[in-house]
């Protein structure tokens, strides 16, 4: 990797470069390959595992470039072949088992699911699905309580050292540890002239607001991000496609206006 980096993209994948309903993501072939042929980097950036994201990765021929994994609570090295540690979402779980029970039971985890629940609630295929049960890190859920009890449940979770952040489809729980957070390291590391961060969730926010110039891809499918504060000079903009075509022309337009 080269300390002359033009420009390094962050990007979030369901709802932004993956489609929401089929995942597919060629649609935002043409701007891949022009990135790839300036030398920019791409850094996948999503609350899927590292064995989801390294698939992808490799699809996408990413593989040489980090991933963020499980919305900021790990990171996968270039190259590195995924690992499923189990060990911190075994706390997690632990953290779960001892909420009080009229809490607990409106949040429906990962790992409260098989396989096929999985399946029927995100679209995935088997496999993949069985992959995105292969948590490391953090536990997606649904909550199907109250707002009140949804309050309480995230009190007592912030109790124990555990956060939760709102992403497209789900309530995610961790230890901590954001998309920004490991943003700002890889930044760091690489030191790219320019930074462009894309998303379409509350999730993404933080690395949308800390990039150079954000992305907000148009998802019809879940709710309309706040203004940002980005938003206001004209650093975060919001596209009118949805999924990878809006990716495609938003990153097709950043290079334009880059000179890239």
């Amino acid at each position: 990797m080269t300390s002359d980096m033009p420009l390094l993209v962050f990007t979030d994948l369901d709802g932004t470069l993956l489609s929401h309903g089929d995942y597919r993501w060629d649609a935002a072939l043409p701007a891949l390959e022009r990135l790839a042929h300036i030398g920019a980097g791409v850094v996948l950036a999503s609350s899927k595992t590292a064995l989801e994201i390294n698939e992808l990765r490799q699809e996408m021929g990413l593989q040489h470039w980090p991933a963020i994994v499980e919305n900021g609570a790990g990171l996968l090295a270039p190259h590195a072949q995924a690992v499923a540690d189990r060990f911190t979402y075994a706390q997690l779980r632990a953290v779960l088992g001892n909420i009080p029970a009229n809490l607990r039971r409106g949040f429906c985890g990962f790992g409260d699911m098989d396989t096929a629940q999985v399946v029927r609630l995100t679209g995935l295929s088997v496999s993949a699905a069985a992959l995105a049960k292969q948590r490391g890190y953090s536990e997606p859920g649904t909550w199907s309580g109250t707002s009140h009890e949804k309050a309480q449940f995230l009190e007592e979770l912030t109790k124990k050292g555990v956060v939760a952040r709102e992403g497209g489809r789900f309530l995610t729980l961790s230890f901590g540890g954001t998309k920004a957070d490991q943003m700002a390291q890889i930044i760091d590391e690489l030191r790219p002239r320019h930074t462009i961060a894309l998303g379409d969730a509350p999730n993404d926010a933080e690395m949308l607001e800390s990039a150079d110039f954000g992305v907000i891809v148009a998802n019809p499918h879940g709710a309309d991000l706040p203004l940002l504060e980005g938003e206001k000079t004209g650093r975060i903009m919001r596209t009118q496609l949805a999924g990878p075509q809006g990716w495609n022309a938003a990153i097709m337009g950043h290079l334009a206006r880059l000179k890239l």
